[in-house]
C-alpha cells in the first residue's frame, strides 16, 4: 500500500510541475508577442508599380465561393476581396 501511495504522490507531483512549466511557457510567449510587436513593428509593404490586372474569375467558381460564405456566415457573411493565392 505504501508503494501505492507513493505512485500517487509522485504523479500528483509531476502534474503539477508540468502545469507550472506550461504556464511559464505561455506567459513568456505572450510576453514575447507584446515586445516584438511594440518594438519591432511589421513593415509596410510598397504597392507595385506595374500590377497586372488578374484574370477574372468564373461564374461558376464565384458562385461556389459565395455559396460556401453564406452557409458558414448563415447569410450574414459579405464578400469584398478575392484573391488567387
Amino acid at each position: 500500500m505504501e508503494n501505492l501511495s507513493t505512485a500517487f504522490m509522485l504523479m500528483a507531483v509531476g502534474m503539477v510541475t508540468v502545469f507550472i512549466i506550461l504556464l511559464v511557457v505561455i506567459f513568456l510567449g505572450k510576453l514575447l508577442t507584446a515586445l516584438v510587436n511594440k518594438y519591432a513593428p511589421a513593415e509596410e509593404v510598397a504597392p507595385a508599380k506595374h500590377t497586372k490586372h488578374p484574370a477574372p474569375i468564373p461564374g461558376n467558381i464565384l458562385a461556389a465561393i459565395t455559396a460556401a460564405v453564406n452557409v458558414v456566415t448563415q447569410n450574414k457573411g459579405k464578400i469584398t476581396k478575392i484573391e488567387k493565392m
